[in-house]
């Protein structure tokens, strides 16, 4: 089994304590990514399922300001959970953070999880105390008190109470840029079948010639290719310049509505 966090509480602190809280509750192999945003979150999401396979394991995934829009929510947006094959994936629902799971259509619902009655519940049924209950439900950070707490209880089959989300009320994935590895190659949120639409994303890339593999493309010319992220044959394109750095090379920011 396997547990791995992708998240925006990400320094050295909020990761040890969350780590750690998984570790103590779960005690199997932990993986961590820190990512930027709810689009970022998306991206790695499927990029996590598609490298376990069959394996069983646990997903978290919390992208949950606390300004803006995200102020319409009491404390930060909903979390919910679905199952993919033998993986349980708890996770935030508002924004883009399960657009690329509509995209693909690996999930139908989303069983969205009231907080506060998951803490009244937990708290009939002696999985915490009254004073963690008390902790949850004021808490400025869910993913330390409540998310590696809940996955337990729901990875252990312990009913929590929930609604159905249908997935079509998710928000849709943005054709954009949603990942620049370390080489500065960029990872798009549009499949093979999708070509066409490299262009729409900026005007330098309305020229770029479209290479299935990455060593097809010749030395220092920039193109699009079908790159290693996704799942099963679903991949997404990347703009590369080989042997070089598309990002530097284009000027793209990550965040992806910078491109």
């Amino acid at each position: 089994m396997f547990i791995t966090v992708i998240n925006d509480c990400a320094d050295h602190n909020a990761r040890g304590r969350q780590l750690t809280r998984l570790s103590s509750l779960f005690n199997c192999p932990i993986n961590f990514i820190g990512v930027n945003s709810d689009l970022e979150a998306a991206g790695n999401l499927i990029d996590v399922l598609d490298a376990a396979g069959n394996a069983q394991g646990v997903i978290l995934v919390n992208v949950a300001p606390r300004h803006g829009e995200a102020k319409k929510w009491h404390n930060g947006t909903p979390f919910g959970y679905f199952k993919f094959k033998n993986i349980l994936i708890v996770s935030s629902i508002d924004g883009l953070t399960l657009s690329l799971i509509k995209k693909l259509k690996l999930a139908k619902n989303i069983n969205v999880l009231d907080l506060k009655k998951c803490a009244v519940i937990a708290l009939k049924k002696r999985l915490i105390s009254k004073n963690e209950a008390d902790t949850i439900l004021a808490t400025q950070f869910r993913s330390f008190d409540f998310l590696p707490r809940v996955a337990f209880w729901l990875a252990k089959k312990i009913k929590m109470p929930a609604e159905k989300f249908s997935i079509s009320e998710i928000a849709d994935a943005p054709n954009t840029i949603w990942w620049i590895d370390n080489f500065g190659n960029c990872k798009t949120t549009l499949l093979a079948n999708e070509i066409e639409k490299i262009k729409r994303l900026n005007k330098k890339f309305a020229r770029l010639p479209f290479y299935r593999r990455l060593k097809d493309v010749p030395d220092k010319k920039t193109a699009v290719v079908i790159g290693s992220s996704g799942i099963g044959k679903s991949r997404f394109l990347e703009i590369i310049k080989q042997g070089g750095n598309a990002k530097k090379y284009f000027k793209i920011h990550k965040n992806h509505s910078a491109i």
